[in-house]
């Protein structure tokens, strides 16, 4: 028995006319009674009385018309997951992503691949760019939205945007008046920012566009977290280097500040390994940042 001569049955149980059922199958009638034959011959027993003038399925013929039908139904299912997972369609994803990411990039981007393709289970995990890159290198994160990644070992970065870095200061700062400043300008400033051992990225790239400007990255204090980093600066402990979509932080008593510099920006890329870039799960997250964040198709 074959699912083949299954399909055939069907067709035959359902119209009760071979030439009905031939002409539905897009097949000559004679070939077609010979598979019922031999269907009924594997299964030992008569599933149609045929006469002249019509044709009836036997008890058995009742039988295996419903089994015959959740065979081919549940088929239909195993060949259609199998193709939704070679697409990419259905699976697990385990996506990573910084802080700031959660501001900008990460809700357009989640919305869409659950609009698109609602059969992928997604897995949310809010990591540092290092953690992320240590995750994927150990298989336990597919991708991830980083920061200042460029050529990493055995790593695909692929860049979804140069996002703005902007000046936050006190709203009583002597620059706050002003709509934009050069980085030369913060010379003897105290700045606020992420302890270089967790976030070793981005302080690297801010401090190495003060040291380009000629400014000391004399650091008052260090906080993980962006809101923090932002309520410390309200606190005039110092000023603070951060990308531009914080400025969804409207927190009192602060100022946001355009930087004139050209290379006053952040590198936001999707990761992956080599393994992985050719996933077509990884195809789809693609696909969501090329469509709600208006870039080129990022390969």
């Amino acid at each position: 028995m074959n699912l083949r001569r299954l399909e055939l049955f069907v067709a035959v149980a359902e119209e009760l006319h071979f030439n009905r059922a031939a002409e539905r199958l897009h097949m000559a009638q004679p070939p077609l009674s010979q598979q019922i034959r031999k269907l009924e011959e594997e299964c030992k027993t008569q599933l149609f009385v045929r006469n002249s003038r019509n044709v009836q399925l036997t008890a058995d013929g009742e039988l295996l018309l419903t089994h015959a039908r959740k065979i081919l139904g549940q088929f239909g299912a195993m060949t259609a997951a199998l193709r939704q997972s070679r697409d990419g369609e259905i699976g697990r994803l385990r996506l990573g992503f910084v802080s700031s990411a959660a501001i900008s990039a990460l809700p357009p981007v989640v919305r869409e691949l659950r609009s698109q393709w609602p059969g992928i289970d997604l897995e949310l995990r809010e990591e540092t760019t290092d953690a992320q890159i240590v995750l994927i290198a150990a298989g336990a994160l597919d991708v991830g939205i980083a920061r200042e990644v460029r050529a990493v070992p055995g790593l695909k970065a692929t860049l979804l945007q140069n996002e703005r870095l902007v000046l936050a200061v006190p709203a009583d700062h002597r620059l706050a008046p002003r709509h934009s400043v050069a980085l030369g300008e913060l010379k003897g400033e105290r700045f606020i920012a992420f302890p270089r051992d967790r976030i070793s990225r981005l302080f690297d790239h801010i401090a190495a566009l003060l040291h380009a400007a000629d400014v000391d990255f004399d650091l008052a204090q260090q906080a993980v977290q962006f809101p923090t980093i932002l309520g410390l600066v309200a606190a005039h402990l110092g000023i603070a280097v951060v990308p531009e979509s914080l400025r969804a932080f409207a927190i009192p008593g602060i100022a946001y500040l355009d930087i004139q510099d050209t290379s006053a920006v952040s590198r936001v890329s999707l990761i992956c390994s080599q393994d992985m870039a050719d996933s077509p799960l990884v195809a789809k997250v693609k696909e969501a940042c090329r469509q709600t964040m208006g870039i080129p198709d990022p390969d």
